[in-house]
């Protein structure tokens, strides 16, 4: 009830705003439950608000379908009105002249002092905002089943090797210690973690983010491919392909223990009525405690010809960063708010553990940007690490030693 009460006097206030009506079109990926029931708010407040809203969903959790669509049409001189891109990918749009200029509103709005300087810096262009924000999302969480770990004799896994003395147990009570989905994006998800855990948050961000050769091919990253490799022991043999949100299904239908997720994955939780700390519990992927792999959820706003859509354009820029929309969307999400001056007295444990954690690490060195999400380096070199990292993961009898040779120069040819 109180949730339509905000909803109701949300878009009453924004209504009164709106002098001119038009339609926004906005590409994004957020098929899945509890994100198809986020961006639903989002519609509802624009339509509220006298604006037209054309969907443009693509399935596809990383978004690779998404870019697809979104390079033909904008090339074709037909871009939406919005579209789900994050990280650098940001960067090469403005680059190529397609996106417009929101400082009016971010002025009005006074972004710069609500977000976080890490958050900004990615969404300006040439010093101009070009897009808006909507949440932060921790990547390295351990999603877990509690009453499949009761039933295997286990406990919570700390460490690397806590996690895998735990999959052996579950594994040998006739369980799935790990679920997980055969896609790219997924398994440098689970790479990414990995390296976390390994290298810690200073190497981590030498070898994504400073793409340092020595310690992409140095010996902490082979040590890195062993025990991301030793993963796949623990995985059923069904995983190609799997969706991320059919294997979050897994660990609450109690089919697997546990999965390593960024945490939209709260949301297939929350929308099948599950509560955490009892049916669900969210910790820190093995051997990450303290360090938060970020992952910026975002929509760059294209350039548009006809004036009404390009002010229905700005209302959706408003909107998205509203405070009342941002508790309500990432309550709908699983992610945290992207303002820093949010109250979170209605957020769950694992929210108001993931602000925390997402501010200490903010001052202390802890926060790394996340590979599998575009926000650690340009798609060319994502695009390689990608390519090594999933054969690897795939292969028969894979060498670990020669991956990290191979990734230093696969990222090194990107460059």
């Amino acid at each position: 009830m109180k949730i339509i009460q905000t909803l109701s006097a949300l878009t009453l206030a924004l209504t009164a705003a709106v002098t001119h009506a038009g339609e926004v079109e906005v590409l994004h990926w957020w098929t899945s439950g509890g994100e198809a029931k986020s961006v639903s708010v989002l519609k509802g407040m624009m339509e509220e608000q006298g604006n037209s809203w054309k969907d443009f969903a693509i399935a596809g959790g990383g978004g690779e379908s998404a870019m697809t669509v979104l390079k033909t049409r904008a090339v074709s001189g037909n871009p939406p009105s919005a579209a789900q891109i994050k990280g650098h990918d940001i960067q090469e749009w403005g680059k190529l002249g397609f996106l417009t200029d929101l400082s009016d509103v971010a002025t009005a709005e006074n972004w710069d002092s609500v977000l976080p300087e890490v958050v900004t810096k990615v969404m300006k262009y040439d010093g101009d905002y070009v897009a808006v924000p909507v949440n932060v999302h921790r990547v390295n969480w351990l999603w877990v089943n509690p009453d499949v770990l009761k039933k295997s004799g286990a406990s919570v896994p700390t460490s690397l090797k806590e996690f895998f003395d735990v999959a052996d147990k579950v594994k040998a009570a006739g369980f799935i210690p790990l679920a997980h989905g055969g896609q790219p994006w997924q398994d440098i998800t689970l790479f990414e973690a990995v390296a976390l855990a390994v290298l810690g948050a200073a190497d981590y961000q030498k070898a994504f983010v400073d793409l340092d050769m020595d310690v992409l091919g140095g010996e902490q990253m082979t040590e890195v491919f062993a025990q991301y490799r030793k993963m796949r022991d623990y995985i059923d043999p069904k995983y190609r392909g799997r969706n991320w949100y059919s294997a979050t299904s897994m660990v609450i239908n109690g089919e697997a223990a546990m999965q390593i997720m960024g945490d939209w994955a709260k949301g297939e939780f929350a929308a099948a009525g599950k509560t955490p700390g009892k049916d669900y519990l969210c910790v820190a992927a093995p051997g990450t405690q303290g360090q938060f792999t970020y992952n910026i959820d975002s929509f760059a706003f294209f350039k548009l010809s006809e004036e009404e859509d390009r002010q229905a354009q700005k209302d959706l820029a408003r909107t998205i960063l509203d405070k009342d929309f941002q508790e309500i969307f990432n309550l709908n999400k699983g992610s945290i708010p992207v303002r820093l001056d949010m109250d979170m007295s209605n957020f769950d444990k694992c929210a108001l553990d993931s602000m925390a954690t997402f501010k200490s690490t903010s001052t202390n060195g802890g926060l790394v940007p996340s590979v599998s999400q575009g926000l650690a380096t340009t798609s060319y070199v994502q695009a390689a690490i990608f390519d090594v990292v999933t054969n690897f993961f795939n292969a028969k009898d894979p060498d670990p030693k020669k991956a990290a040779s191979k990734l230093a120069r696969a990222v090194k040819s990107a460059m």
